[in-house]
């Protein structure tokens, strides 16, 4: 399931990089300004992510979709190690497929320049700028995750706050880092690319952007403040994860259970 979500997710992002960035677009000919090009693509994104959370199969998996955030969830103790394994796996193999398939239908359009793969690669603040940039919007992803999945009020609207997080990094940060936040994501399109650009920054800094972002959480509101590993948690069926969901599918947030170990 995670391999087909940031399989499709890939899909998606490179089908509308394609009409908005392939200067043989219409839509891009239609399009003079990059920034509402970039705008729209970004709103493409964002409702791609958001739907996808909310699919069945989101629902089953957690929908991380990204190694950064189910390696966050390991250091929490919502995964287990062999789980955390597979899932990095999954999501690298999907991420990957999702841009052959892509490549593969849409050919020189995909694959040359300018949408090259849809490569991950700093802007033009070098770097620095893409650092900066990768880790301010996985400390604010994370964290965002973590507040609204486990409030009461707002868990079930945890997906549509990350797909709107997209939307804005897409058209915010993307100038500085081409927005990975995702090491799995950069490597689906690096590696058929062979760009490897920088690659060590997508892969790090995301992780340490949303390590911090764990850690900081857990000092605010506790150590046992987080209780699953799920974006979304409403759904009737049985949790794969750590945590206190009850069968008749309602999430019961409280202290009441211990931590357990990453076993």
């Amino acid at each position: 399931m995670e391999a087909a979500l940031l399989g499709l997710f890939m899909v998606s992002a490179g089908v509308f990089t394609v009409i908005f960035e392939y200067p043989n677009s219409p839509f891009h000919q239609a399009i003079a300004n990059a920034d509402l090009r970039r705008f729209l693509i970004g709103v493409a994104m964002g409702m791609t992510a958001i739907a996808l959370i909310y699919s069945p199969w989101g629902k089953q998996s957690g929908a991380h979709m990204n190694p950064a955030v189910t390696l966050t969830f390991y250091r929490l103790g919502k995964v287990k190690r062999q789980d955390t394994a597979l899932y990095i796996l999954f999501q690298c193999l999907g991420g990957l497929l999702g841009v052959y398939l892509v490549a593969l239908i849409l050919r020189d359009g995909f694959t040359q320049p300018p949408v090259n793969y849809i490569v991950t690669v700093p802007g033009a603040l070098g770097w620095v700028g893409a650092a900066l940039g990768e880790l301010a919007i996985a400390f604010l992803m994370m964290f965002t995750i973590l507040l609204t999945s486990n409030h009461k009020k707002l868990s079930r609207y945890t997906g549509i706050f990350a797909g709107c997080l997209v939307m804005l990094y897409v058209f915010l940060e993307a100038p500085l880092s081409g927005f990975s936040m995702n090491p799995a994501r950069s490597f689906a399109s690096a590696f058929p690319a062979q760009i490897w650009t920088a690659f060590p920054l997508y892969v790090f800094v995301p992780l340490i952007g949303m390590f911090f972002a764990a850690e900081l959480y857990q000092s605010l509101f506790g150590q046992r403040a987080v209780k699953c590993a799920k974006l979304n948690h409403h759904t009737h069926r049985r949790c794969i994860f750590r945590c206190n969901y009850k069968q008749e599918g309602e999430v019961e947030l409280s202290d009441r259970l211990s931590i357990p170990d990453n076993r």
